[in-house]
C-alpha cells in the first residue's frame, strides 16, 4: 500500500534509499495528475519516533531532487510534496497497526469479506500477517490478512488529536486550537517545484 502503481513502485524503490540515508521512513508514495502537471506526494517519518520536523522534509525534498534530477524518472514538470503522514494518517504498512494499537481506524479490502469490503473499529495490534481490529458492534476481534487490506487511514478523534498535540509539544510548536482533517493540510509540509526536461 506504500505504492499504488507500477510507476510509484518504481519510484518508491528510489526514494527509500535516500530517505534511508537521512534516518527516515517512506510512509507512502502516490504520483497523481495529468500529463501536463503532474504532482508527486512523498509521505515519511522518522524511523526513531514516527515524527518528523519540516526540515527534515525540506532535507528529503533537496535530496530527492538531485537524485530525480540525474535519474530523469518523470517526464515533463511535477511538483514535488514531501510531507508527513498528518494525525489521521494512512496506514500503509504492518508495523502502522501495531504502532497505532488502540486508535480507532477506517479499513478497507480488495476483496469481500464475510459480505464486506469496508470495516471500522479499534485496532488491536497484529497477529502474524494479519491485522487485528476490534470492529463496532461485535465481540470478537476480527483478523484480516495484511495482503487484502488495500486503504487504511487512522480515524480522527480526540484520542488522536492529544496524541498529536503532545507530538507538537514534545517538538516545542505551539499548540493548534484545532487541526484540520485531511492529507492535503497535514502539518509538517514543504512543497517544491521541479522542473524536468521536456520529453515531448
Amino acid at each position: 500500500m506504500r505504492a499504488k502503481t507500477a510507476e510509484d513502485r518504481a519510484l518508491l524503490e528510489m526514494i527509500d534509499p535516500v530517505a534511508e540515508s537521512l534516518g527516515l521512513a517512506v510512509v507512502r508514495v502516490r504520483l497523481m495528475g495529468g500529463t501536463l502537471r503532474r504532482r508527486l506526494q512523498i509521505m515519511a517519518e522518522r524511523v526513531v519516533d514516527n515524527d518528523i520536523s519540516v526540515e527534515e522534509c525540506a532535507r528529503l525534498s533537496r535530496a530527492v531532487s538531485e537524485v530525480f534530477d540525474a535519474a530523469d524518472p518523470i517526464s515533463g514538470e511535477y511538483l514535488l510534496e514531501v510531507s508527513s503522514p498528518g494525525i489521521d494518517r494512512p496506514l500503509t504498512r504492518l508495523l502502522d497497526f501495531q504502532l497505532f494499537e488502540g486508535f480507532e481506524a477506517r479499513l478497507e479490502t480488495d476483496r469481500m469479506v464475510e459480505g464486506r469490503k469496508r470495516f471500522k473499529g479499534i485496532l488491536a495490534g497484529v497477529e502474524g500477517d494479519n491485522v487485528a481490529i476490534d470492529l463496532d458492534g461485535e465481540d470478537d476481534t476480527a483478523l484480516i490478512p495484511f495482503e487484502w487490506v488495500s486503504d487504511a487511514k487512522l480515524v480522527l478523534t480526540d484520542e488522536l488529536l492529544k496524541r498529536g498535540a503532545a507530538l507538537r509539544a514534545a517538538r516545542g510548536e505551539p499548540e493548534d486550537d484545532g487541526l484540520p482533517e485531511g492529507e492535503a493540510e497535514t502539518e509538517d509540509t514543504t512543497n517544491i517545484t521541479t522542473s524536468t526536461k521536456d520529453k515531448a
